[in-house]
């Protein structure tokens, strides 16, 4: 009688740092794409689930982090999150066929940079551009032409060539903290070690904490405002929601999804 070896059947998640060829991508691409990854996965699935909980009393703790109860206000963000981060992965996507590592750039307060000093004989256009000891750094704000910043509370969404001109131009951190900001990413609806990463992303890729806490912090005013209409609603506390209130809520700790293959081209172009 023969006997068949048995079929080995392919790993629901492979290797982040390896593509469908075989090849090794370089570490720090093959991270974010691994992070974007999650983030689009939990922003698809709020998208699912914010209509059907938004009754429960639990659903606070989550309109908090959005700073308002109005469902499409909320909807709305989630759209943008899910849009700017397929752009992101796009541009990830496109520099992992060529094997391009990222490399870091470091936030910098605007306010702590001193204004570049004119060269002799050169005139305002052609100083304004130089940067002492070397060549201005795609990303900086201060040295690009100047684009709408990112404004958390403006509920505009982007067109797709606008969001990948974005996404070339600015820092990876700074896109991935504004797609936390709409996506209502924050450490106590994450995994301790999904929350390190996104901190070291934004440590060594050019984002911002302080935006992200004062976006918190704003929004947790405008909510108790809105909540103060409503006492119904008095009954639940909702600031630092403990992981089984969070999981009631979302259904997972943000970092515990499951990771779906990062190199497929469709998941880049796929509609959220």
């Amino acid at each position: 009688m023969e006997h068949t070896a048995p079929t080995q059947s392919r790993p629901a998640s492979p290797d982040p740092a390896q593509d469908r060829t075989g090849r090794t991508l370089p570490a720090r691409l093959a991270a974010l794409l691994h992070l974007v990854r999650v983030l689009l996965g939990h922003g698809r699935r709020l998208v699912e689930t914010v209509p059907d909980r938004a009754e429960t009393v639990e659903f606070a703790a989550l309109a908090a982090v959005f700073g308002t109860y109005t469902l499409p206000t909320i909807l709305a963000r989630l759209q943008r999150g899910i849009l700017r981060a397929m752009a992101l992965e796009r541009y990830l996507l496109s520099r992992a066929a060529k094997g391009r590592e990222m490399g870091f750039v470091y936030y910098k307060d605007p306010r702590d940079r001193a204004p570049a000093k004119p060269s002799k004989g050169a005139n305002d256009a052609e100083s304004a551009g130089k940067v002492p000891g070397g060549r201005a750094k795609p990303g900086d704000d201060d040295r690009t032409p100047k684009r709408p910043a990112f404004d958390p509370d403006d509920l505009r969404i982007p067109g797709p060539e606008e969001l990948d001109a974005e996404v070339r131009r600015r820092p990876v951190g700074r896109t991935i903290l504004s797609i936390c900001m709409d996506l209502a990413v924050i450490p106590s609806f994450c995994t301790g070690p999904f929350w390190n990463q996104i901190s070291d992303t934004l440590m060594n890729y050019g984002g911002s904490f302080t935006t992200l806490f004062k976006t918190r912090r704003h929004r947790e005013t405008s909510f108790q405002k809105e909540r103060d209409k409503k006492p119904d609603t008095w009954g639940f506390d909702w600031t630092f929601p403990p992981p089984e209130t969070v999981r009631r809520v979302l259904g997972y700790m943000v970092g515990e999804l499951p990771v779906l293959d990062p190199f497929d081209p469709l998941l880049a172009t796929a509609p959220p």
